[in-house]
């Protein structure tokens, strides 16, 4: 698990309590997105709409709970922003 993924998964925890909902998702990047880019925390073509937000969540959401934990965020942003 790469850092980068670590501290994009802490920025999207907007109630900070370890895990991600579609709608923290949804809600972060759509409002913390672009100065996460800005600061390189996030590559700018990462930046997407709801449908590309909740996408990503999909792709995440491993077990189907509709939650995301670290682990399962990493895995995924981490492939697919190229961090690992």
């Amino acid at each position: 698990m790469s850092d980068k993924a670590r501290k994009l998964f802490e920025a999207l925890d907007l109630d900070h309590n370890g895990t991600l909902t579609r709608a923290e998702v949804i809600i972060a990047l759509r409002t913390k997105g672009p100065s996460l880019a800005a600061a390189g925390d996030l590559p700018i073509w990462g930046l997407g709409d709801e449908d590309a937000s909740s996408a990503l969540f999909d792709a995440a959401d491993q077990n189907g709970d509709e939650m995301l934990t670290l682990e399962e965020f990493a895995a995924v942003v981490d492939r697919r922003f190229g961090w690992s």
